[in-house]
């Protein structure tokens, strides 16, 4: 190797590192930060405890956390790719994908899966065994990393405890730009062999695609999420993603639900022109019409523009991270 290349790879592991370090601070919220009466529930009577979501990780991704060193270089590169939103060189490699997960992915389950049970309408729809010809299918847009679905695991499974022999079944389509399949095959897996009694019923399916383009159907979904990943989609194509979420107002049957969740940071403004918009009023002109006008082919049933989740004091070898979010559940009229 040249003195010359040594340098420019010496050059970048700084200014990864560099990057890494301010992502980390960035994303951290301190529990002195939280504001408690604007705090989701941290767990609920309606799904798995945290330890056994926990668990799902521990137990999926054993092998990484034998080998602490690599699993933390991994990390840090992910870190420094991510806050240069450099998402071909995060999510390139398998095991940079496995060690996003391993550091993210739980904090992320554990707080989705209190946000599926705080709303109303999401955990009665999970929670609906009273037909059983009535299946239950769920589509996360950019849920390859796993958290979307051991979230409705959580509630699903724990729900189906009373019903062991239902035949309804539920399908959960994950998509997303990069290959997470070995992931959600781990996942699955797991699944199957611990928190489910009647496998047959339990569908999950990973689909490596850019949603921004043709190649999804939308019409026979219950449920869709976009969780932590619209703000991506505008990143990438503000057109598109526009037009994405107008073909979600055409093709979606009428009393579809759709979830949308994101940062409540600075990270959540796009820019339009000369002028930054928040981004929650650009998806809800979009879905819902100008303001007042209600004109939309979506209505807004549940949202709130800042929440908190403070995760529990489990045990888990990475840390945990608080989170802070806006959501909005939207139906189809």
């Amino acid at each position: 190797m040249s003195d010359r290349v040594a340098r420019y790879k010496a050059k970048r592991e700084e200014e990864r590192a560099a990057a890494a370090v301010q992502f980390e601070e960035e994303e951290a919220i301190a529990d002195d930060e939280i504001v408690e009466s604007k705090c989701i529930p941290s767990t609920s009577e309606y799904q798995y405890e945290p330890e056994r979501i926990i668990k799902v990780f521990q137990t999926c991704f054993q092998d990484m956390f034998e080998d602490q060193a690599e699993l933390n270089q991994l990390v840090q590169s992910v870190k420094g790719d991510l806050y240069n939103r450099d998402y071909a060189a995060a999510f390139g490699e398998e095991r940079k994908r496995d060690a996003y997960v391993i550091r993210w992915s739980p904090a992320r389950a554990l707080a989705y899966s209190s946000l599926f049970s705080h709303l109303k309408e999401v955990r009665e729809l999970i929670y609906d065994f009273s037909d059983e010809k009535k299946d239950l299918d769920v589509l996360a847009v950019g849920g390859g990393a796993g958290s979307e679905l051991v979230a409705l695991n959580s509630l699903y499974c724990f729900a189906k405890e009373a019903y062991p022999n239902t035949e309804k079944k539920i399908t959960i389509t994950l998509v997303d730009i990069a290959d997470w399949s070995s992931v959600i095959d781990k996942l699955t897996d797991f699944t199957k062999k611990y928190w489910l009694y009647k496998t047959d019923t339990y569908k999950p399916d990973f689909i490596n695609h850019d949603i921004l383009k043709p190649g999804v159907s939308f019409g026979n979904r219950d449920l869709i999420t976009l969780l932590f990943t619209t703000n991506e989609l505008f990143a990438e194509d503000k057109t598109e993603a526009t037009k994405f979420l107008q073909r979600l107002g055409t093709e979606c049957k009428s009393g579809a639900l759709l979830l949308i969740a994101e940062s409540a940071g600075s990270f959540s403004h796009i820019q339009v022109g000369k002028k930054k918009f928040p981004l929650t009023f650009l998806i809800d002109t979009i879905l819902c019409g100008r303001p007042g006008s209600d004109t939309g082919p979506w209505t807004i049933i549940d949202g709130n523009d800042s929440v908190w989740y403070r995760t529990p004091g489990v045990q888990y070898d990475l840390k945990l991270e608080n989170m802070r979010f806006f959501y909005r559940l939207y139906r189809k009229r």
